[in-house]
């Protein structure tokens, strides 16, 4: 097998398991088992350690000596510390993409928006919503940056699902429209504070729930 052929299957294998680990399929503390995983793939176990190796610079699995890779586990610290990260690098994305943030390109990111506040399920909601912040920040044209927030985007996305798949409701995100309005302006500062507020409210309001065994449930912004 060709190193271009093993990143290949790799990034198949870890794209697939990201998206079972975010959207609750894979739950935190479950063994990810490497011949199990091999074999569901048609893949030998180097394309499989390379998939584990990217999901765990994702922060979705850790590996423990003699307990193996595992989905990882996470609690409101570790909310708070990616809501603080995707505040700082997001800030600084939208400051090198305002200059090319075209009329256009506002629209669709406000039309994305209108598509989040009719969102019938957390899914689609949370998939329109990664799509606006990816909107305004795309142009900066920094891919490790952009990269980052990727990763970010994705082990945030998992915090709001594990505690909405059901329970959800409609809401409007005018955090989102004072964004827009604020670029539409040339008011660039305004923009970049209301973004960073809006992303750093994630760790810092769990929603209530119920008794039981309940996810939390955290705050729908970001």
């Amino acid at each position: 097998m060709s190193k271009n052929t093993a990143d290949t299957i790799a990034s198949q294998i870890a794209r697939a398991l990201a998206d079972r680990i975010i959207r609750g399929d894979l739950q935190p503390g479950v063994r990810l088992a490497q011949d199990h995983i091999a074999e569901e793939f048609e893949a030998s176990h180097v394309p499989v350690r390379e998939a584990f190796r990217r999901l765990e610079a994702q922060g979705l699995v850790v590996s423990i000596p003699r307990r193996g890779v595992r989905v990882a586990t996470f609690d409101l610290t570790q909310v708070r510390e990616v809501a603080e990260m995707r505040a700082a690098l997001e800030v600084l994305a939208l400051k090198n993409a305002a200059p090319f943030l075209t009329p256009s390109l506002l629209d669709e990111a406000e039309h994305v928006t209108s598509e989040g506040d009719v969102a019938d399920t957390v899914d689609a909601w949370e998939e329109a919503n990664r799509r606006f912040h990816r909107l305004i920040v795309t142009p900066c044209g920094m891919p490790r940056l952009l990269a980052a927030i990727d990763d970010l985007h994705s082990v945030s996305a998992r915090f709001l699902l594990a505690g909405w798949q059901s329970g959800w409701e409609r809401r409007t995100d005018h955090d989102h429209r004072a964004i827009i309005h604020a670029l539409r302006q040339g008011n660039v500062a305004e923009a970049c504070l209301i973004l960073e507020r809006h992303v750093q409210w994630i760790g810092r309001a769990p929603a209530p729930r119920g008794g039981g065994e309940t996810p939390a449930r955290f705050a729908i912004v970001g």
